[in-house]
């Protein structure tokens, strides 16, 4: 249980994303040494005031609540992870879940739309999850208003589905929905990577979006605006190389205006369950993302071949680089970085510094609130130093 205490602290401390937790692991071989450096790299990267490492009440306060409710804790590159989820480079460290964790490692499609959705589209939605479903495929959704709503409720019907929530578990939202994420749980899952007791804000959103995203291998949008939280899971979606799906809708309707402007850049038009079915690829696509198939067509997952995630650690040492020569490297490493995303790669090409030593330097300025890793093995400096 100790170990379990380590992880789950290092994964709550403020300071520690998930990019940043994956390089602390590789360097340092488990939480507990992790922890225990953490105060002297924030000390390095300038961080003033003392690193917060998540205290053990806390800690032992959330796993008593989760058991009281049932529920379970998966971590990353741990029993019952997602395999297809591990493959973000900023995949979550630890989930939560209610209900059935097998089912998060089924073939699944994610389906996303408008909250204020129209009567048409939440009986599209509807049909759409509940034809995937019979089709043997999880049904994927954010448990919103409308078109999520929809989803899960025609899901139920024909199968599976999982609810990917923004706070914690014990904070359903929207709360009229707390009996329809009760009925989820019992007949799929509920996902979390939010601590308990967190009410969801606007800057959840976007997280739990990548991790809807990133349980499916492909995602179908129907009824969004141009400027939607539906349209940001695509593109999460497309990025990672999953399929992206989209219900044409009428030009006249503002809330089609982002489902068929998806279609336009070639996103595969869907009808019917079976258009997403006979387009579902068995693995994501993005080159190197995967290099064997995750799922046979229309069966139980395959062991998953992973191989690492190496782009997202090229170059990163097993241990700190020495102490005189990371003297100077912090200021270096600033002065290359902007509030742009760069390349590591690039960084490492135009610095007059070892790889050792600038990556190093990174991750003491990552921890220090004052540069963020980002997916794609970038960084980009923060305006201010954090508290």
């Amino acid at each position: 249980m100790s170990e379990v205490y380590d992880y789950l602290r290092l994964a709550r401390t403020d300071g520690v994303g998930p990019i940043t937790y994956r390089r602390l692991l590789y360097r340092y071989g488990s939480a507990a040494a992790a922890l225990e450096a953490l105060p002297y790299l924030a000390r390095a990267g300038g961080k003033q005031e003392p690193m917060k490492v998540a205290p053990l009440a806390q800690i032992k306060r959330e796993l008593d609540v989760l058991t009281r409710m049932q529920a379970s804790l998966v971590f990353l590159d741990g029993p019952g992870y997602p395999k297809l989820l591990s493959l973000l480079d900023d995949a979550p460290p630890v989930l939560a879940v209610l209900g059935d964790v097998a089912v998060l490692s089924q073939r699944a499609v994610a389906i996303v739309g408008s909250r204020n959705a129209s009567t048409n589209g939440q009986q599209m939605a509807e049909a759409l999850a509940q034809g995937l479903a019979e089709a043997k495929a999880v049904v994927v959704s954010g448990l919103a208003r409308g078109i999520d709503g929809a989803a899960h409720l025609g899901a139920m019907r024909g199968g599976r589905t999982v609810a990917c929530i923004a706070g914690g578990l014990d904070q359903p939202y929207p709360s009229e929905h707390a009996g329809l994420q009760a009925r989820i749980a019992d007949n799929g899952a509920v996902v979390a990577e939010a601590p308990i007791g967190t009410q969801p804000q606007a800057r959840h959103f976007p997280r739990r979006n990548r991790i809807i995203a990133g349980l499916s291998l492909g995602v179908v949008v129907v009824e969004a605006a141009l400027r939607s939280g539906s349209l940001i899971t695509a593109r999460m979606a497309r990025d990672t190389g999953r399929e992206v799906f989209a219900v044409p809708g009428s030009p006249l309707d503002p809330r089609c205006r982002g489902a068929n402007d998806l279609i336009r850049q070639g996103a595969t038009l869907v009808e019917h369950a079976a258009d997403v079915m006979e387009n579902l690829p068995d693995h994501p696509n993005r080159e190197g993302i995967a290099r064997s198939p995750l799922f046979a067509r229309g069966d139980a997952p395959e062991p998953a071949q992973r191989e690492g995630f190496p782009e997202l650690l090229s170059g990163w040492p097993d241990q700190p680089a020495p102490a005189a020569e990371a003297r100077g490297a912090h200021d270096a490493v600033l002065q290359l970085l902007s509030p742009s995303p760069t390349s590591v790669d690039v960084l490492l090409r135009r610095c007059q510094l070892s790889p050792a030593t600038v990556m190093s330097a990174l991750l003491d300025l990552e921890l220090a609130g004052r540069v963020e890793a980002l997916p794609g093995n970038r960084v980009a400096l923060l305006s201010e130093p954090g508290p």
